[in-house]
């Protein structure tokens, strides 16, 4: 069958969203890795701030020099644009925090009930149609994660469910950047996000460092750990913009299947580098949160397709 122009146009923007979701997923789990390393060396609030100091010393400037100064701070609801970046740096925080302890490969399992939260919250908050079978999946799916963190659970304690925690507040992060996003630029955005948990960590780390606190002590880094600060701040901040390149080309029907693909870096990364490999519960918990998150991919596809197929003619 030959494709008209448009129909190639779209299938070629299709495959470049795909392929950006690849390399998105690919380097999340190194971005992980390289925090979990770095944890060795200083503080989970350290970490954290460098993060979002590198993304806003990346993007201020290029949304200062692509839309003007005046566009560094959003003129609509800035409150919630707030809210947003609070949020990112509290996840943030709490998936560090996870990270000392957790491999990659489990947290990274544990997280992937977001598209079940998202789900949830979508029913309940924004009152959007869900049926009972995704009720299910969202069910059955976080069956998934307790298999996942009931070993870890044992020998971890209650940090073995910071990942389900990140995963709420991630979802809530989405819901937000969904309805913000109709009016800003998503490279705006995430300047936004890097001001504003760059001011946010700061301030907690000038106000928790003198009392003590070993979260947010201000350890000073070696040069090995400023090579991991950096190279996490690098990849998190052109991940950002994979991300939002890849959203733009194909739809999420396409996309949130391949992002699966993190756990399998994820546990390559955790063998190469510790030698280790999830049990077979683990492994069935994983395969569970998977089936689910694609079963409710696959259900809001096909609610997305019939909603715009056109009437018949009678």
């Amino acid at each position: 069958m030959t494709l008209n122009p448009i129909q190639s146009v779209l299938r070629a923007d299709i495959l470049w969203g795909a392929g950006l979701m690849v390399i998105f997923s690919l380097l999340a789990p190194v971005q992980d890795t390289l925090v979990k390393l770095a944890t060795d060396h200083v503080s989970s609030g350290v970490i954290a701030f460098s993060r979002f100091f590198i993304q806003a010393l990346i993007l201020v400037p290029l949304v200062a020099l692509r839309w003007g100064p005046s566009r560094l701070w959003p003129q609509r609801v800035p409150h919630l644009h707030a809210l947003r970046g609070v949020l990112m740096a509290t996840l943030t925080v709490m998936f560090t925090i996870a990270l000392e302890s957790m491999y990659v490969a489990d947290a990274i399992a544990i997280f992937f009930v977001e598209p079940m939260i998202v789900t949830l919250l979508g029913g309940l908050i924004l009152r959007e149609q869900v049926g009972w079978r995704r009720y299910v999946a969202c069910a059955v799916g976080f069956v998934g994660a307790l298999l996942v963190i009931q070993p870890s659970f044992e020998e971890l304690g209650w940090v073995a469910f910071l990942p389900l925690g990140v995963a709420l507040l991630f979802s809530i992060y989405l819901i937000l950047t969904r309805q913000l996003a109709q009016h800003e630029e998503p490279v705006a955005m995430q300047a936004y996000t890097g001001v504003t948990g760059l001011v946010f960590l700061g301030a907690i780390l000038m106000v928790l460092d003198p009392l003590g606190s070993t979260t947010f002590a201000l350890t000073p880094p070696s040069p090995y750990a400023l090579m991991l600060l950096g190279g996490m701040g690098l990849i998190a901040t052109f991940n950002h913009l994979l991300l939002v390149q890849a959203f733009r080309r194909a739809p999420a029907s396409v996309l949130a299947p391949i992002q699966y693909l993190e756990i399998v870096t994820g546990v390559l990364l955790g063998w190469m580098i510790w030698a280790y490999v999830p049990n077979a519960l683990k492994w069935a918990g994983i395969a569970i949160i998977v089936a689910s998150g694609l079963y409710i991919v696959w259900r809001e596809s096909r609610r997305s397709q019939a909603a715009t197929k056109p009437l018949a003619r009678h």
